[in-house]
């Protein structure tokens, strides 16, 4: 659906001729001296520069305007925007599965792969499967569940205690921050 014209982007911000206020607030390193100015004054501040009159708060009283380049202003906003997505942190998590007779050698196995998935900063996700009847085996898979978060208490701390959903009994480990 296009918005119409009185239902434009909340984010955009008005420039030049489309700022309907007849008084401005202009601020900015452009300008001769900060203050209020008639809208055309303004503009035509703005025309002499051979910039942009930028409504930057339109909710103020008068609207704060600026004078700037609008094409370089919206890039380096796409641009900051960007970086801040490239900076964020990203979540992994990884699922490690067994079952409530879970073997010693495979628990030491599933448990290096734990281990090494907490050294690259994912999450962990420890599940015990219950098949058929091995759901009376619920407080063995309890157990394990505990053993392999006190295994792994030097690489991750466990987020919560084992919780029991259907015939599945999962523990999420978050790794330990680096200093």
């Amino acid at each position: 659906m296009q918005p119409g014209p009185k239902q434009q982007d909340e984010n955009a911000l008005r420039i030049n001729r489309e700022i309907t206020a007849s008084q401005v607030r202009l601020v900015g390193d452009n300008i001769p001296e900060q203050g209020i100015y008639p809208f055309l004054k303004a503009l035509s501040l703005a025309e002499e520069l051979e910039l942009d009159l930028v409504e930057i708060s339109a909710k103020a009283d008068p609207p704060v305007c600026k004078i700037l380049d609008y094409q370089k202003y919206l890039y380096q906003q796409r641009k900051r925007a960007k970086e801040m997505k490239a900076n964020a942190a990203k979540i992994v998590i990884k699922e490690i599965r067994f079952g409530p007779n879970t073997d010693e050698h495979d628990f030491q196995f599933k448990l290096k792969h734990a281990e090494g998935f907490l050294k690259e900063g994912s999450k962990v996700k420890a599940s015990i499967f219950f098949r058929g009847r091995s759901i009376q085996f619920a407080q063995q898979g309890e157990k394990q569940l505990l053993r392999f978060a006190v295994e792994l208490e030097e690489f991750g701390r466990a987020e919560s205690m084992p919780t029991l959903e259907g015939k599945r009994m999962t523990m999420m480990i978050a790794p330990i921050k680096k200093k």
